[in-house]
């Protein structure tokens, strides 16, 4: 489903505050794969997965998703393949529009628009049935403001918004980081239902390495822009926080030195 080749990205060449981010970075996902993605700061990650988004574009190397290369494609033309949920619950949405129209924007995501109703009674019906899944009483709630909800409503929104035209892949980049432990809990909780019901391709970012152990089917660990550890299957389901500092320090020869992390 995805197949990244060779990735570099460095940021103000040949000036003294010259980064290099990626640092040649492979990693090929099948369909159905749900990837948790951890690593201290400046390691890559949210670089690759914007990378992946078009928001920037590699130095060198490659991206095909599902067959289609997508290395040089703008943005708004990658938007159709994909679904993406920021850390920030105010990004996902428009807050001055109502909560049924946010889902209209997303579920025209990729077709031909014209000049008729812009919601019809399928479609609302459709917004109850999905909204209903959340368990956050929203399906009652169609035309308020979604700058009158909570952080977590939003992220959910967000969520289900990012999901109503079923992505190639979704990308989540630290998506519970701004909110509460239990909110967080229960946003979690929400993704990992809708990508299983969905058999959705999901790469999620995130700070906390339990939850990086606890969700998807396989993990991958970033160090100064590239992946030193990829584990899969019952060796994933079986870490333990202690064996992720473990292998950080063995595959980087360093200390592992991120406190909000550890703290997690």
């Amino acid at each position: 489903m995805l197949q990244i080749s060779n990735l570099y990205k460095t940021f103000n060449a040949n000036t003294i505050n010259e980064k290099q981010v990626l640092n040649g970075v492979n990693l090929q996902l099948t369909p159905g794969d749900f990837v948790t993605i951890i690593g201290g700061n400046g390691a890559g990650k949210s670089t690759m997965l914007n990378m992946i988004a078009g928001v920037h574009f590699p130095d060198e190397g490659s991206l095909v998703l599902d067959g289609i290369d997508i290395t040089l494609l703008p943005e708004y033309v990658r938007a159709q393949y994909l679904g993406r949920v920021f850390q920030d619950p105010m990004m996902g949405t428009a807050a001055d529009m109502e909560i049924e129209e946010n889902l209209a924007l997303a579920y025209r995501r990729g077709k031909k628009r014209g000049f008729r109703w812009g919601i019809t009674k399928e479609e609302k019906e459709l917004y109850v049935e999905k909204l209903k899944t959340l368990d956050l009483g929203l399906e009652t709630r169609l035309t308020s403001k979604v700058g009158l909800l909570s952080g977590g409503q939003r992220q959910a929104l967000t969520l289900l918004m990012a999901t109503l035209q079923k992505p190639k892949l979704l990308l989540l980049d630290e998506h519970t980081a701004a909110l509460d432990p239990k909110t967080a809990g229960k946003v979690l909780e929400l993704t990992d239902q809708i990508i299983r019901a969905n058999s959705l391709t999901a790469l999620m970012v995130t700070h906390n390495m339990k939850n990086a152990i606890q969700y998807g089917n396989r993990l991958i660990m970033m160090h100064q822009g590239k992946i030193i550890y990829d584990v899969a299957g019952e060796e994933k389901k079986n870490l333990q926080v202690t064996d992720l500092l473990s292998k950080f320090e063995i595959a980087s020869g360093e200390e592992f030195a991120n406190d909000r992390m550890i703290l997690s």
